[in-house]
């Protein structure tokens, strides 16, 4: 089985971006985020309403870190430490090698490849220092830009889940992209 630790925090960099840890500081950030309409179309979680909120979200965040159930980086620009978006391996399944990615961007930096090169970067290291099989990422089949960056980055559909999700009042499909470690 697989054993993980996220102790010392990893912090990764590619060509433009540093990901780091997520922090109270980010409060902001992470309530524009989380509490946007547009930012959380895709996502079936109840929006933010208070900053009291984004702190408990953050808190979340570090408690999964510190017992090495998920990660999740702020995703920022190499020469401005603002978060801009997160990234992370969730629902970590350690005796099947196997995680769940996850990503989400402030709008205003939409379509600039910043969410793909996160990928590629957190797929690597999912693979290289998790050293897990597989990664799924799960997503709203009408958001189609997450479906291009899964597949600009080696990601496979596997399944189009029917109305498995009820959110809101309502049933909703999944699609579940992966990718293996070859």
């Amino acid at each position: 089985m697989l054993t993980l630790n996220f102790a010392p925090f990893p912090n990764l960099e590619t060509e433009h971006l540093l990901l780091r840890r997520v922090n109270p500081t980010d409060i902001k950030e992470i309530f524009a985020l989380r509490s946007n309409p547009q930012t959380m179309q895709y996502i079936p979680r109840p929006l933010l309403k208070t900053d009291e909120d984004a702190l408990e979200h953050i808190a979340m965040i570090d408690t999964k870190i510190e017992t090495n159930e998920g990660i999740n980086w702020a995703i920022t620009l190499k020469d401005n430490p603002k978060l801009i978006g997160v990234i992370g391996h969730y629902r970590i399944k350690p005796e099947h090698y196997r995680a769940e990615i996850g990503y989400m961007l402030l709008p205003e930096y939409h379509g600039k490849g910043i969410v793909s090169e996160a990928v590629k970067e957190a797929v690597n290291y999912g693979f290289q220092v998790m050293k897990l099989h597989s990664i799924e990422a799960i997503i709203d089949p009408d958001n189609h830009a997450s479906a291009k960056v899964l597949e600009k980055n080696g990601f496979i559909k596997e399944a189009h889940l029917k109305e498995n999700e009820f959110f809101d009042g309502r049933f909703l499909d999944s699609v579940i992209y992966s990718i293996l470690n070859k």
